[in-house]
């Protein structure tokens, strides 16, 4: 049986820090870190999608947090074929994600800037988040390609946005795909009634881990503010839908990450305190959660430190619309 782990998509929300979930005291960078990291053994960075990673800040997340505990990286948005802000490029490179030579210095940054998480056995996954246009087809099939060539060695997670990759038909090619590439699938919980709502399929793709990315189920996904969209209580009867489905994941996954994503106010520790409270009130003994103070068991074993291969053409790092 595979170990839990629960946590949150951010410990710096401005939403949350305004909430008062962090005590007096506890309310600068290192405090709050330090905070998070006594109550949950996992956490996802998502500044990393706005802003590509720094070892330094890599370091000092390492050096807060204790023994065991492990970030899930968010890839920096131009390596998933999102629009990029010139603003936040490094030596202002332009924002071109079909440029190769661009490509190539944005991986090498990306991948020097988590090293320190890897070297300290912090990193847990980086998560490939693609875009609502990105569908199943040949171009990205190619861009996961090469996304597997470049981070050899790397624990990886992938969600997709546009819901024909896990519609009935098509779901066990691409179940197949991404344990082709060793890539672990993403399951999401979302509001069911939208056309671009993600069905909440489980597949398990990789031995090593499994993730759950609770998105709220808010109406306003894909159309209103950032806190329409967040801005969603999960109560007991939902989350406990999804306590036979974490289960089943544990019992095929070395790993199991349960990431609430609904960041608006504390919603989101929230939920993930009763999520935990949930799944540890009388899980199989090998699946408890780890409680805080301990020292969880290390993340999945990564393999060697990859070398960011060069790309060969441009046309597998446009944005795939099938």
């Amino acid at each position: 049986m595979g170990e839990i782990r629960v946590g949150t998509c951010s410990w710096t929300d401005r939403a949350l820090v305004g909430s008062g979930w962090y005590p007096a005291g506890r309310r600068d960078a290192e405090g709050r870190l330090r905070h998070y990291a006594e109550r949950f053994p996992v956490v996802e960075v998502d500044a990393s999608y706005y802003a590509l990673p720094s070892e330094r800040n890599s370091r000092l997340w390492a050096e807060r947090t204790p023994d065991g505990f492990v970030f899930d990286v968010k890839a920096f948005s131009l390596l998933t074929g999102h629009p990029t802000r010139e603003a936040v490029m490094p030596d202002g490179l332009p924002a071109e994600h079909r440029d190769p030579a661009v490509l190539d210095e944005v991986w090498a940054r990306f991948a020097a800037g988590i090293e320190p998480l890897r070297e300290a056995g912090r990193l847990g996954s980086v998560l490939f988040q693609f875009p609502p246009w990105f569908r199943p087809g040949q171009r990205a099939e190619a861009f996961l390609q090469e996304c597997a060539e470049r981070t050899e060695g790397w624990p990886l997670a992938v969600e997709f946005r546009h819901p024909s990759w896990w519609e009935p038909g098509q779901d066990e090619a691409t179940g197949a795909l991404l344990t082709r590439h060793g890539m672990a699938a993403v399951a999401v919980d979302m509001t069911q009634t939208l056309p671009s709502s993600v069905p909440p399929v489980t597949p398990v793709t990789s031995p090593r881990l499994s993730v759950v990315r609770f998105h709220g189920r808010s109406t306003a996904w894909g159309t209103g503010s950032k806190e329409d969209r967040f801005r969603y209580a999960y109560d007991e009867g939902e989350l406990a839908e999804w306590l036979p489905r974490v289960r089943r994941l544990a019992e095929r996954t070395e790993q199991v990450h349960v990431l609430f994503n609904n960041c608006c106010g504390d919603a989101a520790v929230r939920a993930a305190e009763t999520m935990a409270r949930l799944l540890d009130d009388d899980p199989p003994a090998a699946a408890r959660l780890p409680r805080a103070r301990s020292a969880p068991a290390a993340p999945p074993t990564p393999g060697p430190r990859p070398t960011p291969a060069r790309s060969s053409s441009s046309s597998s790092s446009r944005r795939a619309a099938g």
